[in-house]
């Protein structure tokens, strides 16, 4: 799912954005790595506030601000020990990547999901997941589950500073990357950056979700 990103105002200029990743090839001390990640959940808190997919989960303010940075906290985990966590513009914007072959601990995850989402939803927030599993490509691939800018910096080309530094690496290891959009803005953005819509995904009263694929080149 992706986070507000807006596209780059006219005449800003995306090319002075810095990169921060945090991967296999380039850790640096694991304190550092941790520092990152706390700021990255911190982002995509703001960035995710308005988000439509995520708001449908966790409709309640205070439910959304006590239990969506351990969703996020846990995904980031994930993304810094074996995949990816970019960072721009300081940590302006952020994106969490899952490495191929990597799964997230799906235990811990539902168990999460239980405690944040209220129980009547529980039910329509499962078969969500379920939906967006099944469009997965088959073969190894990296996913973006999230990727967002905070409100206060958007328009200046940072989601796409993000995108282009991320898609490199796929390019690098010629293999597809895989995310869901949540909103029509935000897939106009990812289909300018090579992604395809293989599906729509409509569960109960949630606003449709587009699993878009960006295939290897």
């Amino acid at each position: 799912m992706s986070g507000t990103i807006i596209a780059p105002r006219s005449g800003s200029h995306a090319t002075a954005a810095t990169i921060t990743p945090v991967d296999q090839s380039a850790r640096p001390a694991a304190e550092a790595a941790e520092t990152l990640v706390d700021e990255a959940v911190g982002t995509l808190v703001v960035a995710f506030a308005a988000d439509p997919v995520i708001r449908w989960l966790l409709p309640d303010g205070a439910r959304y601000v006590a239990h969506f940075p351990r969703l996020l906290r846990l995904v980031g985990d994930v993304a810094s020990g074996t995949g990816a966590v970019d960072a721009v513009g300081g940590v302006a914007g952020a994106a969490l990547w899952i490495a191929p072959g990597t799964q997230l601990p799906e235990e811990e995850f539902a168990g999460l999901l239980q405690q944040s989402v209220e129980a009547v939803r529980q039910e329509d927030a499962f078969a969500l997941l379920e939906q967006m599993d099944l469009h997965h490509p088959a073969e190894p691939h990296w996913y973006l589950p999230f990727i967002g800018v905070d409100p206060l910096h958007q328009g200046r080309g940072y989601g796409s500073a993000l995108l282009r530094t991320s898609l490199g690496r796929c390019d690098r290891e010629r293999l597809p990357a895989y995310l869901e959009a949540s909103s029509p803005r935000n897939r106009a953005l990812y289909e300018r950056h090579g992604f395809e819509a293989v599906a729509e995904v409509r569960v109960a009263d949630c606003s449709p979700l587009w699993p878009m694929v960006r295939p290897a080149r």
